[in-house]
């Protein structure tokens, strides 16, 4: 075994290819309910079947990944698999888990997205998209309970304040979101009196956010690429930082279009950044959503190619540790922050009930996201077959 934990050529210990592509790929197949349902999974079968990982490799695995900006649970897949294979184990697996889901919303966002699709399949879409903002909440209120319960004396007031900056940026900054959630982990840094010993790393991000792109597939690639590269806080966070540049900035699709697609991102299994191909095929067909998913997460593959070896630093790196400190909770906010503009995209009656109903399910009995939008999705079809009115796409 080398150092890095990744098995020598000639270890017996060794795991084929074609078993991490077979087990990595039945896990994008029904790896559905988000990172918790993906981080189960791959710990029944790393570390309790197979016995590949250690609980406190695994342990340890979890915890690097979530201080990585992306999403968690896809950095989770590409890392497992790099720990048994290498390079070529991280870049089969991580393929394995993300691209069964991605063909699956790339097929639904034909049938979906369409410029004419049925009745029933129409109201389908508004139905679940009229659940999409108190999914918000939920994964919103999910993040931040554990940012709430690690926090202590002053740093929760600090906490409150990124909170309410990212639901006030989710709600009104629009495309300069991405700038509240860097701007919040600088705070921090500077709080903490980290600004002058190593903040070099971050400073060519909010230059990044700032440069005018110029549209076109630039726009799209731009788009995802904070998708990928920018988002903290796990993979809801995307949504605040994709509606203004798809619906208002670019017109790539409608407020309900832009519902749908959320939907469809959470009701397809693997990680749920893949909503981003939604978006790229609304902006450019097919070509434009695997555009798309290749940038958003490209960064993930490289965090862990590049940067794996390093995770037991990272998790000790006192200067990532504060920038998420201040990122994090902005995040949360955001993600809650961006219900406001999710619900106001709904324009009929019966889908403000679906919104309300869909709000008991989640956030007073917590039912789990995909069977609420899925019976979202089913009430809607019903009520659009009896001839409720559906708004214009």
């Amino acid at each position: 075994m080398l150092a890095s934990g990744v098995p020598e050529a000639g270890d017996a210990a060794v795991v084929s290819l074609r078993t991490i592509a077979l087990e990595w790929g039945r896990i994008g197949c029904i790896g559905f309910g988000g990172p918790p349902a993906h981080i189960a999974l791959f710990r029944e079968l790393c570390v309790a079947e197979r016995k590949w990982l250690t609980e406190a490799e695994f342990e340890r695995a979890i915890t690097a990944t979530n201080l990585l900006p992306g999403p968690a649970s896809t950095q989770l897949a590409i890392y497992c698999a790099w720990r048994l294979r290498g390079t070529r184990g991280a870049i089969i697996g991580g393929l394995g888990f993300i691209v069964p889901g991605l063909v699956l919303i790339l097929a639904l966002s034909a049938l979906f997205l369409s410029g004419s699709p049925p009745r029933w399949v129409r109201g389908a879409g508004l139905g679940a998209g009229a659940a999409v903002a108190a999914v918000a909440v939920s994964a919103g209120l999910g993040i931040a309970r554990p940012i709430w319960r690690r926090s202590a004396g002053e740093l929760r007031v600090r906490v409150v304040l990124y909170a309410l900056a990212g639901a006030g940026g989710a709600a009104l900054a629009g495309p300069w979101l991405v700038l509240v959630l860097l701007g919040a982990g600088t705070v921090e840094l500077v709080w903490r009196g980290f600004l002058d010993r190593g903040l070099a790393g971050l400073q060519g991000w909010p230059v990044l956010a700032a440069i005018s792109d110029p549209g076109g597939s630039g726009a799209l690639i731009w788009t995802a690429l904070k998708v990928g590269a920018l988002s903290f806080g796990g993979g809801f966070v995307i949504i605040p930082l994709m509606q203004s540049d798809a619906v208002s900035t670019y017109h790539w699709m409608t407020h309900g279009q832009f519902l749908n697609a959320v939907a469809l991102g959470q009701i397809t299994p693997g990680p749920v950044v893949q909503t981003v191909a939604a978006v790229g095929y609304s902006a450019d067909g097919i070509p434009g959503g695997l555009l798309a998913a290749l940038v958003a997460f490209l960064p993930s593959f490289s965090f862990i190619l590049f940067g794996a070896a390093r995770f037991e630093r990272l998790l000790v790196n006192e200067r990532v540790v504060t920038f998420l400190a201040g990122a994090a909770p902005a995040a949360a906010g955001a993600i809650i922050g961006a219900a406001i503009p999710l619900a106001a995209a709904n324009s009929e009656t019966w889908q403000f009930v679906v919104l309300g109903a869909a709000a008991i399910a989640l956030l007073g009995l917590r039912r789990p996201v995909v069977p609420t939008l899925l019976a979202a999705g089913a009430l809607g079809s019903a009520v659009a077959l009896l001839g409720a009115p559906l708004p214009h796409n």
